[in-house]
């Protein structure tokens, strides 16, 4: 049984039954009402009768039995039974009428049970003990409620009719309900047939109301998401690592197959230390290339508030413990704010990876060992530039910086892959900042990092 149809019984069994209810609890509250009532009515009839007989005592007995041909005219079917102090029958209504259990009420009546109320079939009995000018009376009255019962038919009639249009009105709108609360889970049931992991720009519509469906559906698109972004790493990080290793591992094999037919021991063991440091930087070209594809594909990215000179400062810190020699001098605008002025949104792991490549950079190609660092503010960005002296990448390397594998003259010499400036590129990308690289003077390179402050 699918949701719709559980949400249609459901609903409609519980509202027709507490309907059903409710109607049943006023029809038996107005039949108790209506005996009530009744009963009263014929408990006041046989206390009038008591007072009238004993005023027609003094007078004509038969004025008693003229009263009573004009309240037979007030209770259908009436009949009244009046007895003295010894119970024995004083008067009796001129009717047919029986009481079939007037001996019993009769004997149960007495000083401490005054009064006696009782059925037999649809008529309203009620047997009453009345002491009137110190005299006492025993009274039993029966009389059938035609107008009370006729007023109870009707409403039943009335409430039975009621019942079955609300409850049709019930089973129309539980139906409509139920097909308005389900929609947007068959909606949502229908788009996932043509949802999979490589589909990156198909993801379930979000609902203009905000309810559960809602909150289902951004759950839904989230896990997606992180679902495609862990996918589309292992695309790129198996495409990089496929495509872009292909070189460098086969210059590993040529290398290898040199050693092999050497003969010279010197030359084999400055070869194979060469093979050690090259496999080495293999290594960590692949934690580049790793990380790269990380921050193409957004995986595993949390945002904060960050200050950025506490970034440099850090690791300017562990720096100097493998560098002690190196020197870094950190300046600051003087109309930098101290706080706002240097505070981003963004990845803290990223970020150091950012300081991490470039002031790595100003250490392997400064002449002088030493390069200065400056923040400043401009149009709502934080600018950090970092200079250092040192041979200079030439204009035409410039545009073919930031691409994999470009290495520039001023590299000649020294290990690498050139992947740094490229994670560099990519992660400041993705925090909507970017890095540009300038030589103002013929021997000092310049990089200038902009990213947007938080606001």
């Amino acid at each position: 049984m699918n949701i719709r149809h559980r949400i249609l019984i459901y609903f409609s069994v519980l509202a027709i039954a507490i309907t059903g209810f409710a109607f049943l609890l006023i029809f038996t509250l107005f039949s108790n009402y209506r005996r009530e009532e009744f009963q009263q009515r014929i408990k006041d009839h046989t206390i009038s009768t008591i007072t009238y007989l004993e005023e027609s005592q003094a007078s004509n007995h038969n004025i008693l039995r003229s009263m009573g041909r004009l309240k037979i005219n007030q209770l259908l079917n009436e009949k009244t039974l009046l007895f003295n102090a010894k119970k024995q029958l004083i008067y009796s209504s001129l009717d047919d009428t029986v009481i079939e259990f007037s001996k019993d009420i009769l004997t149960k009546l007495n000083k401490n049970k005054k009064l006696i109320e009782s059925i037999e079939g649809k008529n309203d009995v009620v047997g009453i003990y009345l002491i009137d000018a110190g005299i006492e009376y025993y009274g039993i009255s029966k009389a059938y409620d035609e107008f009370g019962y006729s007023k109870l038919e009707f409403l039943k009639y009335a409430l039975g009719i009621l019942y079955i249009i609300i409850s049709a009105l019930i089973l129309l709108s539980s139906f409509i309900l139920a097909k308005q609360i389900t929609q947007p889970i068959i909606s949502m049931a229908a788009a996932l047939k043509v949802i999979n992991i490589e589909t990156v720009n198909q993801l379930l519509p979000i609902p203009e109301n905000r309810d559960e469906i809602y909150l289902l559906t951004n759950r839904f698109n989230d896990l997606m998401l992180r679902l495609q972004n862990s996918f589309f790493f292992q695309k790129h990080a198996v495409h990089h690592i496929s495509h872009e290793l292909k070189t460098p591992i086969s210059i590993l094999v040529s290398n290898l197959e040199k050693l092999e037919n050497e003969n010279d021991i010197t030359f084999l063991k400055a070869g194979i230390t060469n093979q050690k440091e090259d496999t080495k930087l293999l290594g960590e070209m692949i934690n580049a290339l790793l990380e790269i594809a990380k921050v193409e594909t957004h995986a595993n990215l949390n945002f904060q508030q960050l200050r950025m000179d506490d970034v440099v400062f850090d690791w300017v810190a562990d720096c100097k413990k493998i560098h002690s020699k190196f020197k870094f001098e950190i300046g600051f605008d003087e109309k930098l704010d101290s706080d706002r002025g240097v505070s981003i949104q963004g990845n803290e792991r990223l970020m150091k990876m950012v300081i991490q490549n470039l002031l790595l950079n100003c250490v392997n190609y400064s002449s002088e060992n030493k390069a200065v660092i400056f923040f400043k503010n401009q149009r709502n960005h934080l600018i950090i530039q970092i200079s250092n002296k040192g041979e200079i990448i030439s204009k035409p390397e410039i545009p073919f910086l930031f691409q994999h594998f470009f290495r520039g003259e001023n590299s000649r010499g020294k290990r690498g892959f050139g992947l740094g400036l490229v994670l560099v590129n990519k992660i400041l990308e993705l925090h909507g900042g970017k890095i540009e690289y300038s030589n103002s003077d013929i021997n000092q390179n310049e990089f200038n990092i902009f990213l947007p402050l938080l606001n």
